[in-house]
């Protein structure tokens, strides 16, 4: 019984890391939305840019009358680590479990050799669903600060990291998420597919890639293929659309005057809509001194938001 009860307190929560995550601006994104979204029946949250996670498990343990949700990524192993994780759990599991017995018991040569002969089978993309999925959680766990970064050939090249005891299997988490998941529909594609959902019963909540502050910044390519200005203005352009559909939605972004005070990038292109600046801590930086606060936009047709 004991042990029930200490499974039944494993809260939902991103079961990887991630760059930009929102944990930390989750009170921000709550100031945005409609102040009483709690007394709304019907509503569909849709998250074109899932990424870790962060917003879709707490939105959904903070509002329990959101009982429909859809999620969307571009990136295929982390769409397939989401469904495997809705639907077959348990497997999953067992899979980790093996990876990280076998990985913990080396040293830490041999912890490197066997962290680049996963690597390489996670990039030769003939994996089981199963297998990808344990690999992409791995791969997470293991390598340098956590980050998802892909060359231009789309072959993840983050390299190892050292960290002394990493919880590369973290099963009651993983099932505390399985569990919220089965009121998750799952697509994996371009975000503008999610726009067969737009309609006054739809929220939207958008984090897509950042716009870059610096050229160097740019290092964190999550796709081969980027997410340039003119992704940017497709994404605008796409707000504008299902805003006009009766669709309520948040968008965050990087602020590109913390770097240039003149850069009026996003204030013209979103300048019908609301917008604030709010802070945020950069947590993934190789220079301790590039780690500090920064502000961030966040961009809103709520007509409360602010």
């Amino acid at each position: 019984m004991k042990n029930a009860m200490k499974n039944e307190a494993i809260k939902p929560k991103p079961f990887v890391k991630w760059v930009g995550g929102k944990t930390q601006l989750l009170d921000d994104i709550k100031e945005s939305l409609p102040r009483n979204l709690s007394q709304i029946e019907g509503v569909t949250y849709v998250e074109p840019f899932v990424g870790g996670g962060a917003v879709l498990f707490w939105i959904l343990q903070e509002y329990p009358n959101i009982t429909r949700a859809v999620i969307n990524d571009i990136n295929a192993e982390l769409i397939c680590t989401y469904r495997v994780i809705k639907s077959d759990v348990e497997s999953l599991i067992t899979e980790l479990g093996r990876l990280q017995k076998e990985y913990l018991s080396l040293d830490e040569r041999g912890r490197k050799e066997y962290f680049l002969s996963q690597r390489e089978r996670f990039n030769e993309k003939n994996t089981s669903d199963v297998e990808t999925a344990a690999l992409f959680i791995f791969l997470n766990r293991t390598c340098f600060n956590g980050l998802y970064r892909v060359n231009s050939k789309g072959k993840f090249n983050v390299p190892y990291g050292k960290y002394a005891n990493p919880k590369i299997c973290d099963e009651q988490t993983l099932r505390a998420d399985s569990a919220i998941l089965q009121r998750v529909e799952i697509l994996c594609g371009d975000f503008e597919q999610t726009g067969r959902y737009a309609d006054a019963n739809a929220l939207y909540y958008f984090d897509p890639p950042y716009r870059p502050l610096t050229v160097t910044a740019a290092f964190t390519s999550y796709a081969k293929d980027g997410f340039d200005d003119a992704e940017q203005r497709r994404l605008h352009d796409f707000c504008e659309r299902i805003a006009r559909r009766k669709s309520l939605f948040v968008a965050s972004n990087s602020d590109p005057q913390n770097v240039n005070d003149q850069d009026n990038f996003f204030d013209q292109l979103y300048g019908k809509f609301s917008i604030k600046r709010v802070s945020a801590t950069r947590m993934i930086n190789s220079k301790v001194n590039g780690r500090g606060a920064i502000s961030e936009i966040m961009i809103s047709n709520v007509a409360n938001a602010y």
